[in-house]
């Protein structure tokens, strides 16, 4: 088994394979590593540069198209075969330089995940840093996960940690919280960043509300994975008494002789009704397929993390 498996995920980098392989070849020479690119549909010279590279420790996995960040990293993960997995960018603006000293310190007090900090970060303040400032804000708000920099690459895991993440989607941004699911100990440390010289960056303003419809996914497993019926019962059981009072109210004047058709009141007594048995029928659809999830693919709803022998 390798020391440290490096996954690069690429996408259009064609400037920048050459330097990046030579960095991370000054880096980690005193290492044993490998290197993965996963490349991701490129378009350009990317695959081509990779494969001139000559180097034994580089692997180039290669995408069939462009399935996004976090596919990408899954595809590298999944392969990778070290002690320990380092994710970094391609675009030349993490320095392979603080991989040694992170994988020392997950090494040494034994933590699950060393994040980065990119404490000066040489990206555009309006574009890139505010929006991520902001984005960093809220997740740390709502999750409760308290990694300073969601949106740095680098990361050191251990193998098995990284191998129970489950990225899809647009999930790569929210990994210190998958890993918390997982009961991962965390740390962070700053790391350098360096201004993208070559290419372009893939990301924008557009991604917002991609990061926010994964941000409720997120808070819904983090919270209601395992008890789904705690979310739908909870919403769905106060309407549905709300709505049967109000229909029990419009059934006592209709005993009365009043006339009760087309009262807005009555009309929204029988939609809180309905409601109110949808939302509980999903909860109890949702117990059952959580269910399913953990008895079908044979889990446990619990993580050990060491057994001892006393005496």
């Amino acid at each position: 088994m390798k020391k440290v498996s490096l996954v690069v995920c690429v996408f259009n980098e064609e400037e920048n394979i050459e330097i990046l392989a030579g960095q991370i070849t000054d880096a980690l020479k005193n290492m044993d590593y490998e290197v993965i690119f996963v490349d991701d549909g490129s378009t350009d010279k990317t695959k081509s540069k990779i494969k001139s590279l000559n180097d034994p420790k580089i692997t180039l996995i290669e995408l069939k198209k462009n399935y996004g960040q976090s596919s990408a990293l899954a595809a590298g993960i999944d392969y990778a075969k070290g002690e320990f997995i380092v994710t970094i960018d391609g675009d030349l603006q993490n320095d392979p330089t603080d991989i040694p000293g992170m994988v020392e310190l997950a090494e040494k007090d034994d933590w699950d995940m060393v994040a980065g900090i990119r404490e000066n970060r040489k990206d555009n303040v309006v574009f890139r840093k505010l929006p991520s400032r902001i984005a960093n804000a809220i997740i740390r708000k709502t999750t409760n996960v308290k990694i300073k920099d969601y949106g740095c690459t680098l990361k050191v895991f251990r193998a098995d940690l990284a191998k129970s993440l489950d990225l899809y989607g647009e999930l790569h941004r929210f990994i210190p919280v998958l890993a918390s699911f997982e009961g991962a100990t965390i740390t962070q440390i700053p790391v350098h960043h360096h201004p993208r010289i070559h290419g372009k960056s893939k990301y924008g303003m557009g991604r917002t509300l991609r990061v926010i419809s994964d941000l409720i996914l997120m808070l819904f497993m983090k919270r209601y994975l395992q008890r789904p019926m705690h979310l739908f019962g909870k919403a769905g059981v106060p309407i549905f008494i709300i709505g049967v009072i109000i229909n029990i109210y419009f059934l006592v004047l209709k005993i009365m002789g009043q006339d009760i058709w087309g009262k807005p009141l009555l009309l929204l007594g029988i939609l809180l009704v309905i409601l109110g048995i949808q939302l509980i029928t999903i909860g109890i659809i949702a117990e059952l397929q959580v269910r399913t999830y953990f008895e079908a693919k044979n889990k446990k709803s619990y993580k050990i993390k060491s057994i001892h022998t006393c005496g």
